[in-house]
Order: C-alpha cells, then sequence, then structure tokens
C-alpha cells in the first residue's frame, strides 16, 4: 500500500478540485479493509471521469486504479470475477478473449468497474450494466466484507450505490456468448426517426439515436446479430470524419460567450459529418464503444419512460429552438434505451426508459452552460431521472418523488453507514443525511 500526504485532486476536465490529507493507493483487499476501518470519512476514486461531484471533497480518499485484478473464470457457469478497480477496456478484452460479451456496453471504456457499477453505467438496448453482476463483496463502515448475491433481497439495492453502502471489493459477472453486429449508420429528419422507435427496438438488437439540436436531423446507429462469417461491405464513410472532434472544438470555441453561434456550428457539423451512411461488423465492444473521449467535456443525462419520450422530445425541442432561450445545445445529444429492471435506484426501475445526454464541449465554462438547467426542468416536470454520475441539480426533496425505492434506500444506508463515514460534502446533501 502507497500513501500520500497533503496532496491536490483534480477531476479528469479540471472542473473539480480538492486539498486532502491522506490519499491511498491500494492492492489487496486486506489493505482496503484497514484502510476504511481506521478512517473517519473516506471516499474512493477511479479515473475521476464523473461529472457529478462524487468522488472526493474529504480529507482521507482511496486510488482504487491499484486494485485491478481479474481474480477468476468459471468456464462453466459463464462468469468472470474481478477487483473493482479493474478498467472497463480490460475486462472486455479479456472476456473477449474467452469468447464472452457483457451484452449491453456503455460508450466508453476507460472507467473502473467499481464506478461503473456505482453510477448506474449503461449501454443502450439491454440493461445497465450492473444488472450482470450476480455476486459481488462490499468492505463496510467497520471493515468487515458482506458479500451479496443474485435473488437476495438487497442485491437490488447494492446494484447501483453511489459508493453510498460501501467499498465495493469484487465483484462477479455473467457473460453471455460473444456475437458478431452488422452495424447502419445512417441520417433521418427528426419526423422519421421519433416515430419509428418502438418498431426498431422490436426489431434491432442494437439502437441508438444521435440526436443533432437546431438541425431537425438524427443520425440512426442499428445493429442486428449476424454470423461472424456473413461478408458484408464495409464502408467507413469519407477519411475526414475522423476530425470532427477537433471541427467541433474549433466551432464552439467561443460557444460559451455567444450561444446562438452554436445552431450555426450545428448546421455545419450536421451536414459535414453526420450526413453520409457508414456500415461495418464487429462484436458489441468492437463496433460501439469509443476507446477515447479525444476531449474533456462536460455531460448530463437524463432518462424518461419510454412512451412519455416523445412528447418530451418535442416539448424541449421546442424550448431550445427559441432565440430567447439561450440554451443552445452541442452536437450530439445522445438518445439510448434501457430495459426495466428491478434495482432500487436504477434509472429503468420497473420501466423501460430513454435516456437523453447533454453535452458541453467547452468543459471549462459548463457552469454557464443554460442546456444543462433546460433540460432538468423539462425531464423533471415528467418524472425524468438524472445520470448519478453526471452533471444534475436535483437533491432529496425532488428524487424522492420520482424514484420509488429512495427512502427505503436512505434507511438501508443509515443503517449500513450509521456514522456517515462515506459520505462527502455532495452526497450529504443529495440524501438531506
Amino acid at each position: 500500500m502507497i500513501q500520500e500526504k497533503n496532496g491536490t485532486w483534480v477531476s479528469w476536465n479540471e472542473n473539480l478540485i480538492y486539498e486532502y490529507k491522506n490519499l491511498y493507493r491500494i492492492a489487496s483487499e486486506r489493505e482496503l479493509q484497514d484502510v476504511i476501518a481506521k478512517s473517519d470519512k473516506i471516499r474512493f476514486f477511479g479515473t475521476k471521469q464523473s461529472s457529478a461531484d462524487i468522488a472526493a471533497g474529504i480529507e482521507t480518499l482511496i486510488d482504487i486504479t491499484t486494485y485491478n485484478k481479474i481474480v477468476s473464470f468459471n468456464d462453466t457457469e459463464h462468469t468472470v470475477t474481478v477487483q473493482s478497480g479493474l478498467i472497463l477496456g480490460d475486462l472486455l478484452e479479456a472476456i473477449e478473449a474467452k469468447g464472452w460479451c457483457i451484452p449491453c456496453l456503455p460508450d466508453i471504456n476507460t472507467i473502473t468497474i467499481g464506478g461503473a457499477l456505482a453510477t448506474g453505467t449503461h449501454g443502450t438496448s439491454g440493461k445497465l450494466l450492473s444488472e450482470y453482476m450476480t455476486n459481488c463483496t462490499l468492505v463496510l463502515a467497520d471493515g468487515s466484507l458482506q458479500t451479496f448475491t443474485e435473488g437476495e433481497e438487497l442485491m437490488d439495492a447494492v446494484r447501483v450505490s453511489l459508493g453510498a453502502l460501501g467499498v465495493m471489493s469484487t465483484v462477479t459477472f455473467k457473460c453471455e456468448p460473444l456475437y458478431t453486429l452488422h452495424v447502419k449508420e445512417f441520417p433521418e429528419n427528426d419526423s422519421e426517426w421519433l416515430p419509428k422507435i418502438k418498431e426498431r427496438i422490436k426489431k434491432h438488437d442494437f439502437l441508438r439515436i444521435l440526436w443533432m439540436p437546431h438541425t431537425d436531423h438524427g443520425y440512426v446507429i442499428t445493429g442486428d446479430k449476424i454470423d461472424p462469417n456473413t461478408e458484408i461491405k464495409e464502408d467507413l464513410g469519407p477519411a475526414y470524419l475522423k476530425h470532427r472532434r477537433t471541427a467541433s472544438k474549433i466551432l464552439y470555441k467561443y460557444s460559451h460567450l455567444y450561444p446562438w453561434i452554436t445552431a450555426i456550428a450545428n448546421k455545419i457539423i450536421h451536414k459535414a459529418f453526420f450526413s453520409t451512411t457508414k456500415e461495418h461488423k464487429g462484436s458489441l465492444y468492437q463496433a460501439t464503444v469509443t476507446k477515447s473521449r479525444g476531449s474533456v467535456i462536460e455531460l448530463a443525462e437524463w432518462t424518461i419512460g419510454l412512451d412519455k419520450f416523445p412528447q418530451v422530445f418535442e416539448e424541449l425541442k421546442t424550448e431550445i429552438n427559441k432565440w430567447s432561450n439561450k440554451s443552445f445545445i452541442h452536437i450530439p445529444m445522445d438518445v439510448r434505451f434501457i430495459q426495466k429492471d428491478n434495482s432500487w435506484l436504477s434509472y429503468a426501475y420497473e420501466e423501460d426508459m430513454v435516456t437523453m445526454g447533454c453535452v458541453s464541449r467547452n468543459a471549462a465554462t459548463a457552469d454557464s452552460y443554460e442546456a444543462f438547467k433546460s433540460i432538468e426542468k423539462i425531464f423533471l416536470k415528467y418524472g425524468g431521472k438524472p445520470h448519478w454520475g453526471k452533471r444534475f441539480a436535483a437533491k432529496d426533496n425532488q428524487l424522492t418523488k420520482i424514484y420509488t425505492k429512495w427512502e427505503d434506500f436512505k434507511v438501508l444506508r443509515q443503517k449500513m453507514d450509521a456514522t456517515d463515514k462515506f459520505l462527502n460534502p455532495y452526497l450529504t446533501k443529495l440524501f438531506n443525511a
């Protein structure tokens, strides 16, 4: 175990900065237990990519990225057990080498397993990543261990816990046989893609829509399972498409000073980078997961019931297209789909959901990015839920209205962490602790 004294913790986009007195880099479960047991207050972090202020802000921190081993494979059960600091990309590469997959993956692969689970990370056209967890061990506030197994009532509380019940130690995932997707990408007018959502969810194994605010267009991505030996004519589009992030950086550079520039920039980016068709194949991981952010950004994301989404979308579109509104939104808004589950703090608790992401490509000026406020107001109006790892302002009195099990989770949290050891200032306000 390595201990550092008196340093500065900085999030990946430099929007969150805190001083700390003790930082521990641990490599074993025993070390994790010892540090937690002897600390009055403690938080833990991975790759610092959360836009929510969830990982730091107190004097003692644990860097979990050094606790990063694959513990074991069970070839009979198709399960893999890992330490919580393992990077998702390393896990995915390891299980693909076994001929396995986890059938729903987030957009990026650079987050830790523990952080992904705690904040409800998800992909599209499947369940939350945490729903594929069959067993996990938490280090509790007193340093003891407690194991939770699929089928137990409290497993549904632990799957998405914001790190407020304990520190995730080891995790077992149930995998499925590897499969190949035939992916097609194409532009479509809002009047075309919006009414086809339910039809396409049933038809395709993978569906994602990148909406282009201020352009009246979306970019539809579908994926269908095929035999891996099936030949397709791959078309990745013009070579210049790889420069989209660079172009976005230039076009949005002054959009925080002159928000209306965004509408013009979006039309240029849409025409240049989202008006062509593409076609390719690969595993879910190969074909759909971004291997690098490319640039620092700030994110918000909200979820809403599948049946309510068209109404919410139309109201949001009308609101942001008003020139009196400064909520000009950078391209793209990521629209994805989650199947219902039973996890207490899941966005999809007992209801199929649509998620809608919002990105600010000027991370340093995100506090003045009006779009975050407008989106939150509209989604909350319809009972929408915020992504735990991304930016939102809602607190306890609002969350209790939209999460059926919110009060149950608060009672459990207080029982498992009576001294609030795992709460930082952000979480204290969130739970009204």
